[in-house]
């Protein structure tokens, strides 16, 4: 298994995995980025997020996205935006081998801290971050958000 920074002729294979995602999610209508505007937020001119593959015979099986977040109270953190591994690729550590590199990139980096959302029916996710890295699982917060076209909805 090889892990390595994810590359532009990557973002194919990776929407393929954020798909899959979705309907393990099953939220699969909620997907509205396209190819291009995936590949031009990575890859563009003023890239947002960052990912590792986990790859194994030239196929990739898993990846991890994340993008730098700002807390007024903790200062610069990693946001793990996704961890993704494709189904039939489950149980075999690849997960723990990306979530181990997104540490080492935290720390490379310096930052305070590594941050992301766990579906709360989703115990598989929830015990491994919380039985292999002793992660904080926390309650109370509810998730907000405005749609694209909420934004032009809106008249401020």
């Amino acid at each position: 298994m090889n892990i390595r920074i994810a590359r532009k002729e990557d973002c194919p294979r990776l929407m393929e995995l954020v798909h899959e995602l979705a309907i393990f999610e099953k939220s699969p209508e909620e997907v509205t980025v396209t190819l291009q505007e995936f590949e031009d937020a990575g890859f563009g001119d003023k890239p947002v997020w960052k990912a590792f593959v986990a790859e194994e015979n030239d196929v990739i099986l898993g990846f991890a996205v994340y993008y730098i977040r700002y807390s007024t109270w903790k200062g610069q953190r990693m946001y793990l935006e996704d961890l993704i591994v494709t189904e039939e690729a489950r149980g075999k550590g690849i997960g723990k081998l990306l979530f181990d590199r997104l540490i080492l990139e935290a720390r490379e980096l310096g930052f305070n801290g590594m941050v992301w959302q766990v579906l709360d029916w989703n115990e598989p996710a929830i015990g491994f971050y919380q039985k292999k890295y002793g992660a904080a699982v926390e309650a109370g917060w509810l998730n907000a958000s405005l749609s694209k076209e909420q934004l032009f909805e809106i008249n401020p």
